[in-house]
């Protein structure tokens, strides 16, 4: 009877020639997670800057209500009162707007600069795992070679 081959052993030697250095994916893991601290510290700062102006303009808003809620001796100052209120609101919202793009352009620019360095690190890191690897799987291959 034909003797089985042990595959278990062939594959267990197979893999002992290649050695895998698991350093590499653990730095990309460090890295990736660094990263994602960074760009979660980007939309926090945006997200509270945001949540500033909106509770600012409420209050401005609130408080410029008053005037209008005041009774009036004279129906015509209801119109003045209403018509002040209107021109105060909209020259608030488009300095609200404006602050709201200023954050948008803020975290836009600081997120482009964080994934530019990002990928430049990892491009030189992949480089330089390639090498290692080129440089340790020639090793394994000649020295099964000359087995």
């Amino acid at each position: 009877m034909a003797k089985t081959q042990d595959f278990t052993a062939m594959m267990k030697d197979m893999m002992g020639a290649f050695p895998v250095d698991t350093s590499a994916m653990e730095d990309v893991f460090k890295n990736t997670a660094a990263l994602n601290e960074k760009l979660s510290a980007v939309v926090l700062g945006a997200a509270e800057q945001s949540s500033e102006i909106s509770s600012k303009w409420t209050k401005d808003a609130l408080a410029k209500m008053s005037g209008v809620s005041k009774v009036q001796s004279d129906p015509a100052e209801y119109a003045k009162s209403a018509t002040d209120f209107a021109s105060a609101s909209a020259e608030v919202a488009a300095e609200n707007l404006a602050a709201f793009a200023e954050v948008a352009k803020k975290a836009q620019m600081e997120t482009v600069e964080l994934l530019m360095s990002a990928g430049k690190d990892m491009g030189e890191e992949a480089t330089a795992a390639v090498q290692k690897a080129t440089t340790e799987v020639t090793a394994a291959a000649k020295k099964a070679a000359a087995k």
